[in-house]
């Protein structure tokens, strides 16, 4: 299931993401995958944003059909590897960034999640059917939910 987050994850790479211990609200990030590390998200922030600080964190993704959905812990902290940067840029993050790679207000915040909740949702067509003239699904009709320690 972690390999089908990561495949919804880069269709559509916007979570909600937070400070666990802020009392700050999340806000909405595109996250950057790289195939290398796939317990890993990368984050293209500017350095005073909130997540910038870094610490334990929690993120929220939503799948593009609404048909899965994850809950992800970790910790936040700044990881400016140029190496990295270099690997991870593209035009939407210049669009944010116009000053490129060397603007003086950019940072990249690395995710390392540490576990994470993943459900999907695959309403069966006679689930589909209940729905549409109000019937109740059955379990083994809708979705499956998986938790684990990393997301590897």
């Amino acid at each position: 299931m972690a390999t089908k987050f990561l495949g919804k994850l880069k269709d559509s790479p916007f979570v909600m993401i937070g400070l666990t211990g802020s009392h700050q609200h999340s806000e909405p990030m595109t996250a950057q995958v790289d195939d290398d590390l796939p317990n890993t998200l990368f984050f293209f922030a500017g350095q005073d944003n909130r997540l910038a600080a870094g610490g334990e964190a929690m993120a929220q993704f939503v799948g593009k059909g609404h048909d899965f959905f994850a809950c992800l812990s970790g910790i936040v902290t700044p990881d400016n590897d140029r190496t990295q940067i270099d690997k991870l840029w593209n035009n939407h993050v210049e669009a944010w960034f116009p000053a490129g790679k060397d603007d003086p207000n950019l940072t990249l915040l690395r995710f390392d999640i540490d576990s994470a909740e993943l459900w999907e949702t695959d309403i069966s067509v006679s689930g589909r059917v209940k729905m549409l003239f109000g019937g109740t699904i059955r379990a083994d009709e809708s979705s499956s939910h998986a938790v684990v320690d990393s997301v590897g």
